[in-house]
């Protein structure tokens, strides 16, 4: 039974394993993250107050963090749905900037990013809206936990800064990547690593490198970002093709296995059926692995119970990713005006006030 039966999903993106077996959560907080957020993108002039008034709620971006990150602590989950409203942002500057070949800026804004990823801080008042907004929603994610994490998610978003940078070449030399080149590179752009962090913060405890590492572990970890990867892609196939974009498993899949599309969408929704039941399985064993850390005494029962925490999470990515790629103005491709212009966005160039292209 769907959490949400208001919301029509369409047949071909319809997954009976998500809406039978895994229940849609929402951080209790997520009413006053919806206002905080948007009073936020203004604040930091990343979306004109037009766009903010006339799309930020139905953009959905704060339900899809409040169904992710259950249990967060409130100023933690309130830094992480900026953060995540500013990666959409991001992603719209880094597809204008492709399609008007604006060059010289994105690769600035890739080496200011990095500077600010190590120090934060320091570019709190930076004049690009993007870096500052950055820098602002990081300097509170990097509070969090100890050093040793900051250096951690510190060296996944640095990856991160150079997928996108590798997609920028892709993109503007036309190169489509084969489907092993494309799922190394979408874990990178999709951020797998970072999303994973955050789940530390949100359970108010630094997982152990040997949990982190466990097989088991980085199974459901990845199963659960893939399946939001390759999902995405599914959902957003028609978008990008019509924004004439490079990467979407479904468009490798065409241009070098010799698919037709509607061949390729069976293969991507075989792929992301096939993640579910790689979490339900590695789901399993890591239970087992908490349960284990559970019987060394009071700090392995804290240990079990973030172990706990964490997994179920990963569980809770699949529900919000479903209903949020249903909900979202993000996907509502076929109510614009121009199929390869989101209306959410600011068309204008990255130097002027209030633009988010």
């Amino acid at each position: 039974m769907a959490a949400y039966p208001e919301t029509v999903v369409p047949p071909a993106l319809a997954l009976p394993a998500i809406e039978d077996a895994f229940p849609r959560n929402l951080h209790p907080y997520w009413p006053k993250l919806q206002e905080k957020t948007r009073s936020w993108l203004l604040e930091k002039r990343l979306m004109p107050a037009d766009k903010v008034e006339k799309y930020a709620d139905g953009l959905c971006y704060t339900d899809l963090m409040a169904g992710y990150y259950i249990g967060a602590p409130d100023d933690v989950l309130s830094a992480i749905c900026d953060y995540s409203a500013w990666f959409f942002v991001w992603d719209d500057r880094h597809d204008r900037d492709v399609i008007h070949g604006r060059t010289a800026s994105w690769r600035r804004l890739a080496v200011q990013l990095h500077a600010a990823t190590e120090a934060p801080e320091l570019h709190l008042d930076h004049k690009d809206p993007l870096v500052a907004g950055f820098a602002e929603s990081v300097n509170r994610l990097y509070g969090s936990l100890s050093r040793s994490w900051n250096a951690r998610f510190a060296r996944h978003f640095h990856v991160v800064i150079d997928a996108y940078d590798q997609e920028f070449h892709n993109r503007m030399t036309g190169t489509v990547p084969t489907v092993d080149e494309y799922i190394a590179l979408r874990r990178n752009t999709f951020a797998h690593w970072i999303w994973l962090d955050l789940l530390e913060p949100s359970a108010q405890y630094e997982l152990p490198a040997w949990v982190r590492k466990n097989e088991a572990f980085t199974r459901a970890a990845l199963a659960c970002q893939d399946f939001a990867a390759w999902y995405n892609d599914l959902c957003s196939l028609p978008k990008e093709l019509a924004g004439e974009e490079l990467h979407n498993l479904g468009i490798s899949l065409i241009k070098h296995q010799g698919l037709s599309l509607q061949e390729a969408v069976v293969e991507v929704r075989r792929r992301v059926q096939g993640t579910i039941d790689d979490f339900l399985e590695a789901e399993k064993e890591v239970e087992q692995m908490a349960a284990s850390a559970e019987q060394v005494g009071q700090h392995g029962k804290e240990l079990a119970d973030a172990i706990r925490a964490c997994v179920g999470n990963m569980r809770n990515w699949f529900s919000s990713v479903y209903w949020f790629h249903h909900e979202s103005g993000r996907y509502a491709v076929d109510s614009w005006d121009d199929r390869s212009t989101p209306p959410y966005i600011s068309d204008e160039q990255p130097d002027q006030v209030g633009e988010c292209a």
